[in-house]
C-alpha cells in the first residue's frame, strides 16, 4: 500500500469513526421525560382531535413511535398501581402497590400507599414516602448509575403520583397540598423544600393563582362541539374554586395541567436539568379525568375541554423543553394509568342485568358459616372492597389450616348471587394459570386478602360500613404508549403491548440496567 492509499484509508477510517462517535453520543438522551396522563383514554384522544393544535398530540402522533394497544398485565388498576408498574417494569406482584389503598393486617385499619410517619411533610402537614414499593424504580437505577450525579424529579397535581413515580433515591417529590394550595414534598427527600419550589410558591401564591381563577370553556368551539351521542344538557360550564374543597376540586380540573407544565420549566431551568452529559429524569402527572370525579353525564363539556387544554400543555411542555435543553436532547414517554371514573350508567333503568353485591353481609355469613363447622368464634377479620380478610390466629388457635378455610369459603361463596369467581391468595400464589394471569399479578401477600371475590358485569359492590359503592366492570379501556424525542424512529405499531415495557425501553436509551424486579423486553 502506497502512502495515498495508506491517507485516503487513514481518511475514511476516522471520518467513520467519528460519525460512529458522533451517532452514539447522540443515541443516549441527556433528559428524559416521562408523562404518565391519569385516565387518558385513545377514544377521546382521537374524537377531540379537531380542536388540537399542531404542536402537541397531534405532533406526537405523526412523530413518535406510537403503539396504539396498550394494555396493563395486570387487575384491577388504579391511580397508584398504574404509576407504580410504569416505573418500576413490573406487577403489583412484585413491587406490592396494589392500590391507593390497602388494609394493614396487624391493625386491620386502610392504609394509603405513600404514608410514612416517621417523614414529616414540607409544606404539608401529612407524613410521606416510598417505602412501601418494594422494588426499585428507572430512577433509582439511575441515580444508582450515575453514583447520585443524574438529577431525578416527579411533579404530580397528587401525593400518591408524585411519591410514587419519584421513587426511593429522587432529589424530591412534589405535589400540590389539598389545605393550601401550594406545591409541597417530604422531609423523606430533603430536610427543606428545594430553592426552586420555595422560589415557584412566591412567584404564583396558590390563593391568587388557583381560588381567583375561574374555568370556563377555552374558545366557541370547545362550548359547542360535541362528541357524545347524546348532546349534553349543558350549555355551557363555568366553575369557579372558591369552597371549602377548592384545592381538591382544583386538582381533579384541567386548570390543574396548566400549573404542572409551568413547575416542570422552572424545574428544568432552575436545576439545569439536561445540560451536562449525564441523563436526568423528570416524572410529570397530567390529569384528564372527569372534572372532581363526577359522572361523565355531570361533565361532557368538562372532558371536551380538559382534552383541547391538556393538547396546549403538551406543546407548550414540549416547546419550553427544546427551548431550554434542545430539540435533539430530549425522549419523551407518554402513557395512561389505563382506567377511567365511572360514567354513572343506570343499568337497571334499561333492564341490563344487574344487581348489589353486599361485601359486609357476605363476610358475616362466611363467619355464621365457619361456626356452623368449628363453633362460634371470629374467624372473618374484615374486608375492603372485594377482600375477605381471615383471623389466622383464630384458625391456628382451632388448628384449622388457612388452606382448608379458604377452601371451603370458595365452595360456600361461589353459590352466593352475583359472584363471578372467588380466588383464594393460595391459589393465586401457587397457580400459573393464564386465564387469570392478570389476577395473579395484581395480588400481594402482603397486601391482600385471603379471599377475593369477582363480582359480575355490571354488579355494585357495596360496603354498608363505609359506603363504599363501585361497579364491576370488565369492558376493555384503549390507551396509547408514545415515544417521542432524541433516537425514535416515527412510526405507528398496532401490536398488543404492556406498559412494564416502558421502564426497559429507556433503561436501554440511557444505557442503565432496568429495575431490579423487571423481566420485560424492551419496546425497541
Amino acid at each position: 500500500m502506497n502512502k495515498r492509499q495508506f491517507s485516503l484509508t487513514l481518511i475514511v477510517a476516522l471520518a467513520y469513526a467519528a460519525r460512529l462517535e458522533a451517532q452514539v453520543i447522540q443515541s443516549a438522551p441527556r433528559l428524559v421525560v416521562n408523562i404518565t396522563i391519569d385516565q387518558l383514554r385513545s377514544d377521546y384522544l382521537e374524537a377531540f382531535s379537531p380542536l388540537y393544535g399542531s404542536y402537541g398530540f397531534k405532533r406526537l402522533l405523526s412523530e413518535g413511535r406510537v403503539y396504539g394497544n396498550a394494555s396493563y398485565p395486570f387487575q384491577p388498576i388504579d391511580r397508584a398501581s398504574a404509576i407504580t408498574a410504569i416505573l418500576t417494569g413490573t406487577t403489583p406482584y412484585y413491587n406490592s402497590i396494589v392500590a391507593e389503598r390497602w388494609l394493614d393486617r396487624n391493625t386491620l385499619r386502610p392504609v394509603y400507599c405513600v404514608d410514612d410517619n416517621k417523614c414529616k411533610g414540607l409544606g404539608t402537614a401529612t407524613g410521606s414516602s416510598p417505602k412501601n414499593v418494594l422494588t426499585s424504580t428507572i430512577g433509582d437505577e439511575l441515580k444508582v448509575y450515575s453514583q447520585g450525579k443524574a438529577i431525578v424529579y416527579s411533579i404530580a397535581p397528587t401525593r400518591d403520583a408524585a411519591i410514587l413515580s419519584a421513587g426511593h433515591a429522587a432529589d424530591a417529590a412534589i405535589w400540590i397540598d389539598d389545605e393550601s394550595g401550594e406545591w409541597c414534598s417530604s422531609t423523606y427527600y430533603d430536610k427543606e423544600l428545594p430553592n426552586w419550589v420555595s422560589e415557584y410558591n412566591r412567584l404564583f401564591p396558590a390563593l391568587k393563582e388557583i381560588a381567583g381563577k375561574e374555568w370556563t370553556p377555552d374558545n366557541y368551539y370547545t362550548g359547542n362541539f360535541t362528541y357524545f351521542m347524546v348532546k349534553s344538557s349543558q350549555k355551557t360550564f363555568s366553575h369557579k374554586f372558591n369552597s371549602d374543597r377548592r384545592f381538591r376540586e382544583y386538582k381533579a380540573s384541567a386548570l390543574v395541567n396548566d400549573n404542572v407544565t409551568k413547575t416542570a420549566l422552572h424545574c428544568i431551568k432552575s436545576t439545569e436539568m439536561g445540560k451536562d452529559g449525564i441523563t436526568d429524569l423528570l416524572n410529570l402527572t397530567y390529569y384528564a379525568g372527569n372534572f372532581d370525579h363526577r359522572t361523565l353525564a355531570e361533565c361532557q363539556l368538562e372532558m371536551q375541554d380538559t382534552y383541547v387544554r391538556l393538547d396546549k400543555q403538551i406543546a407548550a411542555l414540549i416547546s419550553g423543553i427544546e427551548l431550554i435543553v434542545g430539540q435533539k436532547n430530549v425522549m419523551y414517554v407518554i402513557t395512561s394509568t389505563g382506567y377511567s371514573d365511572e360514567e354513572g350508567n343506570d343499568y337497571a333503568k334499561y333492564k341490563v342485568p344487574t344487581g348489589i353485591f353486599y361485601i359486609n353481609r357476605t363476610a358475616n355469613l362466611l363467619n355464621m358459616y365457619y361456626g356452623a363447622l368449628w363453633g362460634q368464634a371470629r374467624y372473618v377479620d374484615t374486608y375492603l372492597g372485594n377482600q375477605i380478610y381471615l383471623n389466622h390466629q383464630q384458625l391456628e388457635n382451632k388448628r384449622i389450616t388457612l388452606v382448608d378455610a379458604t377452601q371451603r369459603a370458595q365452595e360456600f361463596l361461589s353459590m352466593v348471587a352475583g359472584i363471578r369467581n372467588v380466588y383464594t391468595g393460595q391459589q393465586l400464589l401457587s397457580n400459573t394459570n393464564p386465564n387469570i394471569h392478570k389476577i395473579r399479578n395484581g395480588y400481594s401477600q402482603e397486601r391482600c386478602g385471603d379471599i377475593l371475590v369477582e363480582v359480575n358485569p355490571g354488579w355494585r359492590i357495596l360496603n354498608e360500613d363505609n359506603m363504599e359503592n363501585t361497579l364491576s366492570r370488565a369492558s376493555y379501556i384503549q390507551f396509547p404508549i408514545i415515544m417521542f424525542g432524541c433516537g425514535v424512529k416515527a412510526g405507528r405499531i398496532d401490536d398488543n403491548v404492556t406498559v412494564d415495557r416502558i421502564a426497559p425501553t429507556l433503561s436501554k436509551s440511557i444505557r442503565i440496567r432496568a429495575p431490579n424486579a423487571c423481566s420485560s423486553e424492551p419496546l425497541f
